[in-house]
């Protein structure tokens, strides 16, 4: 399979004031298209910071970060917004709707802004992943009006919006219980059987352990790297 992230010796450190503190120290990877990775290890050891970099939300201090066939570590914040738009699906822990919006106008959102569909097929595809999902008859609830698990499923809907080629997910079951947090996985797990790449930073390791491939970064390093036959 084609590669689809490479990483090539790249160090990210955090200034604030006159105090800088190292949070990446050389990490090389690649991922190839289709890969449903997992990224664990202890808090406050990089796999946010290494997601960000992943996603051009920020930028490595030294090295290479070529995402999707783009050099990120090249591109200006105009250019990087309007790649990460039609080329990244994020899902994020706490889901982050719009509280105004129903579901299907959150879903809808990311299509508007990046325009990469016509607007009348916009409001089909919204229908459709609010159906893929299986929310389609909470489509004109607000979020504050389901659960959360629905929630999180609108919020992978809403990721999907504009057919990324990359999906990054940042403890995307850290606020579901048990039963919901697999139903998730499993979701997950069927966009990659549907040819997706998928990237999550988990906490659980029962879920990491399902994943294709497993990563385990520890001081900002890559500990363990390991692959999950079917």
């Amino acid at each position: 399979m084609p590669t689809i992230i490479q990483l090539d010796n790249v160090h990210k450190a955090y200034t604030l004031g006159q105090i800088t503190t190292p949070v990446l120290h050389g990490i090389s990877l690649t991922i190839t298209t289709g890969e449903f990775v997992a990224i664990v290890g202890p808090s406050g050891n990089g796999k946010s910071t290494l997601l960000n970099l992943l996603t051009g939300i920020d930028r490595p201090c030294q090295g290479q970060v070529q995402v999707n066939g783009a050099a990120l570590h090249k591109l200006k914040e105009e250019q990087l917004s309007k790649w990460r738009g039609a080329n990244v699906g994020i899902v994020f822990q706490f889901f982050q709707l719009l509280p105004s919006l129903n579901l299907l106008q959150n879903i809808q959102l990311p299509m508007d802004f990046v325009g990469k569909l016509p607007k009348r097929e916009r409001l089909e595809r919204a229908r459709y992943l609010l159906n893929l999902v299986g929310l389609d008859a909470q489509a004109k609830q607000l979020p504050g009006q389901v659960s959360g698990g629905q929630q999180q499923r609108a919020a992978i809907a809403r990721a999907l919006a504009n057919d990324p080629a990359l999906i990054v997910a940042d403890e995307p079951t850290g606020n579901l219980d048990t039963a919901t947090a697999n139903a998730v996985f499993e979701l997950f797990s069927t966009l990659q059987q549907q040819g997706k790449t998928l990237v999550m930073v988990t906490h659980n390791e029962e879920l990491a352990q399902s994943a294709s491939r497993r990563i385990a970064i520890h001081a900002g390093r890559i500990h363990q790297d390991s692959l999950h036959s079917e």
